[in-house]
């Protein structure tokens, strides 16, 4: 999908209307001489005709593009439909999607000039991922991320083919489940290990080589001689996230003594999420139920956006 750069626009002043010019110019920092450039999330604001059109609509008042204090105004969707990630692509230029929508400032020109500003709820922003000159005229393409997911089951018989996995395809449907409801497209992908050192190790570091999003290990977080993954996988961690296990451990060991014998543990490499689970099913789904609504935030965290 494409969409067309209807104007661009920049003010020496926050909380005011921007000025149309023929072009701007985009550096690491947002928009060279726009009030909102700095070496932050919300470099670059977006605002489509379609949202100024329903201004109108319900105001009775004509707007002029830059008047709701965007940088860049554009036709051809809805853009708060994005999602967090996604990107605006064009011959000179590359951009991020940080955040949708904001809180206005205190007495905000724009909203004393329309009564209501749109860009709250339907004004989006980015941070430059490619700098250069981005003028009226010119078209961006939309490419949506995808999130992409990697589940290793870790089981000696497994492999072998002993018993079939149900583990890894049951840890695939949840996640999907969580991302169609949030409305997220992603790239599964699912291994079975042997318990074998080596084998994990080069296949994790493999994994972050090729910038998987999450990575979900099922299987050997016990006590067992051949439970082997959070001993081959905490040293690799350059961060460890202790309190999602911890939680998880504490709240199904009040009823069943047995979950605190688990070693699961959850962190980062690199860019890339790290969760260790149990093998069985049942706690498959009793972890993502914890972990799943800590992702999004994570994601954010993890790639210096503030979602706070």
């Amino acid at each position: 999908m494409k969409i067309q750069i209807k104007s661009v626009n920049i003010s020496e002043k926050k909380g005011t209307k921007k000025t149309p010019l023929k072009s701007i110019l985009l550096n690491k920092n947002g928009v060279e001489g726009d009030a909102h450039s700095g070496p932050w999330h919300r470099q670059v604001s977006l605002l489509g005709l379609e949202s100024y059109q329903k201004t109108e609509e319900a105001s009775g008042t004509k707007l002029n593009f830059g008047d709701f204090a965007e940088n860049i105004s554009t036709e051809g969707m809805a853009l708060h439909y994005t999602k967090i990630f996604d990107r605006f692509v064009g011959d000179n230029i590359e951009l991020e999607v940080t955040q949708i929508g904001k809180k206005c400032h205190n007495g905000c020109e724009i909203k004393e000039l329309t009564g209501d500003c749109v860009m709250p709820k339907e004004g989006i922003f980015c941070r430059v991922i490619k700098g250069g000159q981005l003028q009226s005229g010119e078209y961006l393409q939309y490419i949506p991320r995808q999130i992409k997911v990697h589940i290793i089951t870790l089981s000696d018989r497994a492999y072998k083919g002993i018993y079939d996995d149900k583990s890894g395809p049951y840890s695939e449907k949840l996640m999907k489940t969580y991302f169609d409801e949030n409305q997220r497209q992603y790239d599964f992908q699912r291994t079975i290990l042997p318990d074998d050192e080596e084998q994990l190790k080069s296949t994790m570091l493999q994994l972050v080589a090729n910038q998987a999003d999450i990575i979900i290990t099922t299987g050997g977080t016990g006590i067992g001689p051949r439970d082997i993954t959070p001993d081959v996988i905490k040293p690799l961690l350059d961060k460890e996230i202790t309190g999602i296990m911890e939680a998880i451990r504490v709240k199904y060991g009040l009823e069943k003594p047995n979950a605190l014998l688990s070693r699961s543990v959850a962190g980062i490499m690199g860019q890339t999420l790290v969760y260790v689970l149990p093998g069985s099913v049942k706690a498959v789904k009793e972890y993502l139920g914890e972990i799943t609504p800590t992702i999004e935030h994570s994601l954010r965290m993890l790639h210096g956006i503030d979602a706070h």
